[in-house]
This record gives C-alpha cells, structure tokens and sequence, in this order.
C-alpha cells in the first residue's frame, strides 16, 4: 500500500525490460532483523551459493556483524522466477538503520520504488522506524509492512499488527508474517515485491540521468561508484561528467552488482549498477551527485546535499612520533568514508592531531575502532563537542568547531547553536524520568502522544550539544533500556555559549578549554578543578587551578606546595631564628613560583577528558 495514495509523477511508460525490474530496500529499527532477512532471500532465491553463504552477508566489516547494525549500504541484484513464470531482476539496495547516517538512507530511498517495512514482533515499533518510514513516504515509495520474528516466545503479532495499521492506515491483510532466522514466510514476500512495487520508470532513450546512492574504495581499481539509472544508459567507454564536481570520466567499466561486481557492456534505464573511472580521491564523489553524459549533459536530480559533520573531536597518536602514520591511516580510512572530514590541529598537552568531523557519534565510535582494526592505531580521542555558529559585530557569519576558534566577545553580536528534534518511544512508566532528563538539559517538550496504550511517543526540541554527552547512557538507565530515541537537525538558535578556560598559576591551557552554556559553566568548571587538584602533581609552589569566563573567575582550586621542614634542626632558642628560616621560605616560594613551569601528565589530561563520560 502506499501511504497517503500519493501520485508519482507521470513519466512516459516503461521499457517492456523495465517492466520486470523492482528496485527495493528494507527499512527497520536496529537489531530487527533486517541483515537476517534479506539473507534468506538472498538463499530462497538461490542468489548465492551454500558454500559463499553466512550470517549478514551484506554487512561485510567484521565490525558491522559484531555490532549487529549496518554501516555501509549495500545492493544486489536477485533473479526471481514468480508464479506467473516470468523472471525478474530484484535490485536490494540495503540501507544504514542508524541516525548518523540518515543522509545515505535517503538516497538509497530516492533509488527505489518500494520498501519493506520490518517492525519485530517482540519490539514493536521503534522511533527509528518511525523517522525512516516518514523518510519513504516522502519519497513516495510503496510500503510492505512485515512481522519479523514471529517464532520468538515473546512474539506479540495481534498487537504489532494494531500499532502497524495505526501507523499506516493499511489492511491487515496487506500485513506479511515472517522470520528471518527460521525462513518462515520469505516466498510471500517476495511475491509481494512482484506485485506490489512498481517497476522504474524513466525513458530508455533519453539523456543519461543516474544518482549515486554510495561509493566504495578499492586499492587496486579506485573508488567504486554504485548507482540507479532514472533515464537513458550508461556503456562502457563512455565519457560522463558528474554533476555538482563538474568533473569529467571515461566510463572503464560498467556492469551490475551480484554477490561480487559483474561486468557488463552497458546497464540500462532502471537498472542498479557500479561504475569505475580510476578516481582516487574520495572528494570527487559525492553521495547524492548525479551522472550524466558530457555531451548533451543532463540536469541534476533533486535532493543532492552536501553532507555536514555535526560532532568534531580531536583525534591524537599515542606516542608523538606515530604522528606521520596515523596522517597517512586517515588518509586512506577518508577513501572508504568520504563523509569523515579532519584538518591539522596542535595541542599543548597532546602535540599534533587532528581535528574531525562526524556525523554523530556512532560515527566517531566506529572512525576510532577501525583505526584500531584496520590500521592497528591506538589513538586519543577528545570530548567531542558540536559546531556552532558566531556573529560579529559587522555581521561575519563565522563557524565555531573548537574553544580556539570562538572570537573575542567585545567583537561578537551574538552566538547560536544547533538544536534538534528528538523523538522518544517508551512505555508509560517512565514518562516522569524522561520528562526531569530532558527538561534537564535544556530541552522544550513540543508533543506526547499515545501510539498505543502501552507506548507513548515524547517530541522535544533540544540543543544537540546536550546530547553529545552522557544523554544516552542516562536514558537508558532512566528507563531501563525500555526507550527508542531518534533525532534529526532542525535549525540554529541564539544561545547563552561561553568559552570557559583553565588556568594554572595566570597560564592557560588551550587543550582543555571548552564551549558551555553560560548556566552550565560554574558547576562544569567547579567539576573541573576538582578533577585537577585530584590528578596534577604537587610542586615545591603553590598552583592555582582556577576555571574562568573571560576576566572573571568563576571557580577556583588552590594545590599547596610540597614544604620542608626547615625549622626542624632548630630545637630550644630564641623563637626569632625560626621565624627567620620560615620567611626565607617563603621568599624562597615566591621567587619559584614565578618561573616554576605546571606540567600536565597525559593521564591526568584524560582523566578530565572523561569527566563527562
């Protein structure tokens, strides 16, 4: 069924070849079990081989099947005779289920013409499920709602099935039941692909129009371009252009993608294929872009964005000199992820790094693993903190990524900063905690709703940076893993953001200087000078640890100096000897303290560094 019987724009008719062609995708929450059931068509259509099959073929980072979620999207191409005794060509272009890489879903939506909506019938609707569904309906996909899990004990399909229809507003009939891991169900849904989605449509002979929905790096051949052909064909040989880089290519090779690239002399209007041109650098190709012929180009397809990093983090080697190495594994991890941005950065405590830019923070969480993995680097990962955008007084609009980059507030009008929609789904009970962990964070409830008597849906708009934290630990633990969350940008705000330094003895030190809201700042930096006097080494002089606001002091941890005893040879006598010894001491402090140098061990810089873990 399609939500809201929108009309797809009419385009002239398909290609009789195209008439056997369905483009599809599956969209879920995490862990629904989407991987597992697109194994099992994969099998039931004999696509791959006993010997060649495993647990989440598609997800080919060993990473991506530890996690049990999908990283990168994937496509193949199925071959499925239907009853009817006709073949056709299904094309499963897989999709991520996590937030961070909303963007990348879209696409692969924009390449289809229908979805399989999976909600598991232990689980229930989840909010990603929810913001991934609205995503398809946008683009105006068919939806085939499926009950995946149905042979667990927990299994409650008459109530899933409700909160499905209530969502939708399909018939129960239209519902499939199915279970991926024990293959119940699969021949039904793939006849529901036959008959339910459309095929393409697009004119065979017209001006080449494709979109890229992703790339892959290969060391020997350069990066992969995979794509979905709206108009016209693409053959080998070729000279194309892609669109937004302006950047010209010749086609070495086209083909269609199986369980492994199959060549082809050329792939046709509707079809889903790779493309590769020799590209090396990553920039070149831009998810979203579209390919067109650079004689008689193409216009580009709507919907192309720039992808923005929303959380920056400052990445370090360990030991100083694996500074070149680590330039280098970045290098290459930027090929595989071109949405992985980093520049050159200096720190006092930590020497050369880099800073970068993600897309959330699983992202950053999965950037640091493979550098471990893939490239054996063990590296020091900042507090991430988000971007936010400065004023001047002569209205320069200037980005603020890190403390350093924050200008002097005598030339700043004002300073906003990114907030987001987050949308919670839990059961009643813990409405309370959410409410408190919210509003505690800066957050404004806009609606709450009932999806069912047992579970509520909770909106808030909220400042992102008060989620790059500990926001979803503590949601967690408030409800007791009972919670969904989700969340998408919405716009920029003014906002009360202050740069708060430490200083030790009148010198600042840059690495641990941080971007807060003005009502945050006094009981950060209390937290902060705490931590410090706990973790810095006493010196033969007093430290002052003050954290400040500009001028002003708004925190405050004195370290006493490490004292001889030197009145301890004077025993019986005038006390005016003593009292003589314990000046010279103390004119002996003073003198020291001004040329005395406070040196911040690596650990205790780390140890603050997790302060707000």
């Amino acid at each position: 069924m399609r939500p809201g019987n929108a009309t797809r724009k009419s385009q002239q008719p398909a290609h009789t070849l195209m008439k056997h062609i369905r483009n599809f995708c599956i969209i879920a929450h995490i862990d629904h079990g989407k991987s597992t059931l697109a194994d099992r068509l994969l099998q039931a259509t004999n696509t791959i081989s006993e010997r060649d099959m495993m647990d989440q073929v598609l997800d080919d980072m060993d990473l991506e099947r530890e996690k049990g979620i999908t990283i990168k999207s994937h496509a193949i191409q199925i071959r499925h005779h239907h009853t009817d005794g006709q073949d056709y060509t299904l094309n499963l272009i897989d999709t991520p289920g996590h937030v961070d890489f909303s963007y990348e879903v879209s696409r692969a939506l924009a390449a289809c013409e229908g979805a399989l909506l999976l909600v598991d019938a232990t689980q229930g609707i989840q909010a990603q499920t929810i913001s991934n569904l609205y995503l398809a309906v946008e683009n105006d996909l068919e939806i085939i709602p499926v009950i995946n899990k149905i042979d667990m004990e927990g299994a409650m399909i008459d109530e899933v099935r409700d909160q499905i229809i209530d969502l939708i507003g399909c018939k129960a009939d239209d519902i499939l039941l199915a279970s991926g891991r024990a293959g119940i169900g699969i021949e039904g849904i793939l006849a529901a692909i036959v008959e339910r989605i459309p095929p393409p449509e697009g004119n065979p002979d017209g001006g080449l129009q494709a979109l890229i929905f992703d790339c892959v790096f290969n060391p020997f051949r350069g990066i992969i371009v995979y794509y979905r052909i709206l108009n016209g064909s693409i053959r080998k040989g070729q000279k194309i252009k892609f669109v937004s880089t302006d950047s010209e290519y010749n086609a070495d090779e086209v083909g269609i993608l199986k369980l492994n690239m199959q060549p082809r002399n050329e792939v046709n209007c509707g079809d889903v294929g790779y493309l590769i041109t020799g590209i090396k650098n990553a920039k070149e190709v831009k998810v979203g872009d579209t390919i067109t012929t650079f004689v008689n180009p193409s216009e580009a397809i709507q919907g192309f964005e720039e992808v923005k990093p929303m959380v920056f983090a400052g990445i370090y080697p360990v030991l100083t000199e694996d500074f070149e190495e680590l330039r280098e594994c970045m290098d290459k991890l930027q090929l595989n992820d071109a949405s992985l941005t980093f520049e050159l950065e200096t720190s006092q405590a930590l020497g050369f790094g880099f800073r970068c830019g993600f897309l959330g923070l699983l992202h950053m969480e999965i950037i640091q693993e493979r550098l471990e993995r893939e490239f054996n680097q063990t590296v020091i990962t900042t507090v991430p903190n988000v971007s936010f955008v400065a004023y001047s007084t002569k209205g320069e609009r200037l980005p603020v990524n890190n403390p350093t980059e924050m200008p002097d507030p005598t030339q700043m009008d004002r300073i906003e900063e990114l907030f987001i929609r987050a949308q919670i789904i839990t059961k009643p009970d813990y409405i309370g905690n959410i409410m408190t962990l919210c509003l505690g964070k800066r957050g404004l409830l806009i609606n709450q709703s009932y999806l069912t008597p047992s579970r509520v849906e909770l909106i808030f708009e909220m400042p992102l940076t008060e989620i790059v934290f500990d926001f979803y630990d503590k949601l967690k633990s408030q409800t007791r893993g009972y919670a969904s969350f989700d969340y998408h940008p919405i716009d920029y705000r003014d906002s009360d953001i202050v740069k708060m330094d430490i200083v030790l003895n009148g010198d600042k030190v840059d690495a641990l200087s941080a971007l807060i809201h003005r009502s945050r700042a006094q009981d950060f930096g209390r937290r902060l000078c705490e931590k410090l006097k706990e973790l810095l080494p006493r010196q033969q002089f007093q430290i002052a640890i003050q954290a400040a606001i500009g001028a002003k002091v708004v925190a405050r941890e004195n370290i006493s100096a490490m004292r001889k005893d030197v009145t301890a040879k004077c025993y019986g006598g005038d006390i005016s000897r003593k009292r003589k010894l314990l000046e010279k001491q103390k004119e002996g402090k003073k003198r020291m303290r001004q040329i005395g140098n406070v040196e911040v061990p690596q650990e205790a810089f780390l140890a603050v560094l997790k302060l707000n873990d």
